[in-house]
């Protein structure tokens, strides 16, 4: 079993930046793909970022180049740095881990764990 949780969400400005963090608890963290989600109001869950295990990453088009996954396995934490926010980045932002990539870099809704959620609102 895998507890996620998810922080550093809040209110900013367009133009700003957030990081968002997921602490993992339980089992090797290290050997699992990990990746963010997010929801916007009246829209279905969405992928938009996933780092494998070994550091590969994949972005969702709408946020490439303005966002930026990493983990650190030591500490048991996947981040998430949003640069250059824009209104439609609004929504509650999840993470997910699973040992299968396609779970992870898609938005097949798969992933074997979530995190509650954190909520970013980008004001315009």
């Amino acid at each position: 079993q895998v507890q996620l949780v998810e922080s550093g969400g809040g209110l900013v400005q367009a133009g700003g930046s957030l990081r968002l963090s997921c602490v993992a608890s339980g089992r090797t963290f290290s050997r699992f793909h990990l990746g963010w989600f997010r929801q916007a109001p009246g829209k279905e869950r969405e992928f938009v970022a996933a780092i494998s295990w070994s550091g590969d990453t994949y972005y969702a088009d709408s946020v490439k180049d303005r966002f930026t996954i990493s983990r650190d396995n030591a500490k048991n934490t996947v981040y998430l740095q949003m640069n250059s926010l824009e209104p439609d980045d609004t929504g509650v932002y999840y993470c997910a881990a699973d040992r299968n990539w396609n779970n992870i870099a898609s938005s097949s809704q798969e992933a074997d764990y979530w995190g509650q959620g954190t909520q970013v609102t980008v004001s315009s």
